[in-house]
């Protein structure tokens, strides 16, 4: 190597710390690649995403051909580094080796480590698919050596007892997908965010949690007289009635408003008119997710049920509606509407009717109220005070200071409600 210019030996030892940075910017750049959105592009044809894939899928041998590469480079960094410096001070040698050492170590470093792997981890398609050129031929040129460094390396392994997993699975659970679209940022509309989470939290929600509760349903009952009956269909502004006789249990059928026409225009009406007109009821238990009960609503072609408990009570109303409302939000844009349990006050607290349903007081306010157990507010406050409060009671439900309003027949009808500030 005497014979060899020094400057060459340089420039051989530049070239080589670039070679390194090549190898360590593609592993890096290589291992970062979103692996959805490299699908979607190879997916689109596109040649540099194409050949990444091919690499990612034999993950082993991506990795064997990096190290292989990068620790051959170093290697003759190494070499070559010990020569320059020993024919630079032939009379301290063993300082030279030392300094040359210690130099090239932080060269490696700087060059050929941090900065490329830094620039590849934030900018990982813009290294991996132009990298993937150079990669997959050699993939096949070294072939031979990577299978023996790889079989090597599982069969230490295996001497170890690890148990060993070939799959390169990236597949995502729910709850994964849910934190994924909750840190899309502004990748991701937030309306179509909130909708996406909504699909997702559908089997985390019971028909029980949207139902209409028994006490606020709307229905026809046919021991009402005529005339009652007459009002109450001419002023609905529901499409679909529960039709029963005297107790909601005893539920005759489900009336469509149109079907009514008969009843309405005839100089004689009877309830017979109603009750043949109205359709067989669908009973939901409650306990039924939602994401079920949507499937159910779209074999059945139905589009309402009656909620049941176990021992086969009414309990409550669910609509196709109310399933979809979960999902993309309410369908009105009145907020009157939306907000008609909720009044807020000039001091910041809220006064809520006792029939809000706490699951959509949170929505509104943006609170996390309880939801494990009852699912009203009146429910809610009678349960953590386990009696039936006075109109001058007060308590806290974790960061929620609650003032009790108005009590009517054992219930909750209004509280003041105003939340902890942080």
């Amino acid at each position: 190597m005497n014979e060899v210019p020094i400057g060459l030996l340089f420039a051989a030892l530049a070239a080589l710390l670039a070679i390194s940075a090549f190898f360590s910017s593609s592993e890096t750049g290589m291992m970062s690649l979103n692996r959805y959105r490299l699908n979607h592009r190879a997916d689109s044809g596109e040649s540099g995403a194409l050949r990444a894939r091919r690499l990612l899928d034999m993950p082993e041998r991506l990795i064997g051909v990096i190290l292989i590469g990068n620790n051959l480079v170093n290697i003759a960094a190494s070499a070559i580094a010990t020569i320059i410096a020993i024919r630079l001070y032939p009379t301290h040698q063993d300082l030279a080796i030392a300094t040359a050492t210690g130099v090239l170590t932080l060269a490696i470093l700087i060059f050929s480590e941090v900065t490329p792997k830094t620039l590849a981890q934030k900018f990982p398609e813009r290294i991996a698919y132009p990298a993937s050129l150079l990669l997959l031929p050699l993939l096949y040129i070294l072939y031979p050596v990577v299978v023996v460094v790889n079989w090597t390396s599982r069969a230490l392994i295996a001497l170890f007892r690890i148990p060993f997993d070939s799959k390169d699975n990236h597949a995502l659970n729910s709850e994964e997908l849910r934190t994924m679209l909750q840190q899309s940022g502004g990748a991701l509309a937030t309306s179509r965010q909130s909708m996406l989470l909504g699909i997702l939290d559908l089997d985390n929600v019971t028909v029980e949690d949207i139902m209409v509760p028994r006490g606020e349903l709307a229905g026809i009952n046919l021991d009402d007289s005529i005339e009652d009956i007459r009002t109450q269909l001419n002023e609905t502004p529901y499409t679909r009635l529960p039709v029963y006789k005297g107790d909601l249990d005893k539920v005759v059928g489900i009336l469509h408003i149109r079907d009514a026409a008969e009843f309405l225009t005839s100089d004689k009406p009877s309830r017979v008119m109603l009750s043949r007109k109205a359709k067989d009821p669908y009973f939901v238990p409650e306990t039924t997710p939602l994401q079920t009960q949507l499937f159910n609503f779209q074999r059945t072609k139905v589009r309402m049920g009656l909620v049941v408990d176990e021992y086969g009570d009414v309990q409550g109303l669910v609509t196709l509606d109310d399933i979809l409302e979960e999902i993309v939000g309410e369908f009105t844009t009145d907020e009157a509407d939306n907000t008609k349990d909720i009044h807020p006050q000039r001091d910041g607290t809220f006064i809520i009717d006792g029939t809000a349903s706490v699951r959509e007081i949170n929505k509104a306010l943006d609170w996390n109220l309880p939801t494990d157990g009852a699912k009203t507010l009146s429910g809610l406050i009678i349960e953590e005070l386990e009696d039936i409060p006075d109109a001058t009671s007060s308590l806290r439900i974790g960061d929620y200071r609650v003032e009790i309003l108005q009590v009517s027949n054992n219930t909750i009808t209004a509280a003041r409600i105003s939340k902890k500030r942080s």
